[in-house]
């Protein structure tokens, strides 16, 4: 099987809701790193297995729809407490939807929100 990975950094900001999480109720930011890997078992016709350039476009379009935003005001966070978890989820799901390269079959976000700690979402196609 075939991977490509890119990755990028932003800055967003984020409270916590329904629990008490000490400071991080309080709106506070993070400094995501945001690793994107596609796979699949065949290349295009022209050796890729996904046109990078394309998936930089798409990339860069969702990271600066949060960059130095507040992810509670989001209205796909709406109702959601604005965790890790559903953050890689909702960026997952908006890439898979926006990338339409037809041979890849698995797409996964892996979002860090600083050195130590991550989470990660998987679609399979």
């Amino acid at each position: 099987m075939y991977s490509l990975g890119v990755r990028r950094e932003f800055i967003a900001r984020h409270f916590l809701i329904g629990g008490d999480w000490g400071p991080e109720n309080f709106p506070n930011s993070h400094h995501y790193t945001l690793e994107l890997a596609l796979e699949g078992n065949k290349l295009d016709r022209h050796g890729y297995l996904v046109d990078i350039v394309d998936v930089e476009k798409h990339l860069d379009d969702v990271v600066n729809y949060y960059k130095e935003q507040m992810l509670n005001d989001k209205p796909e966070f709406d109702g959601l407490n604005p965790s890790i978890e559903h953050f890689a989820r909702i960026l997952a799901t908006t890439l898979s939807g926006r990338i339409k390269a037809e041979n890849i079959s698995r797409l996964k976000v892996v979002l860090w929100e600083n050195a130590n700690a991550w989470a990660a979402y998987q679609i399979v196609r």
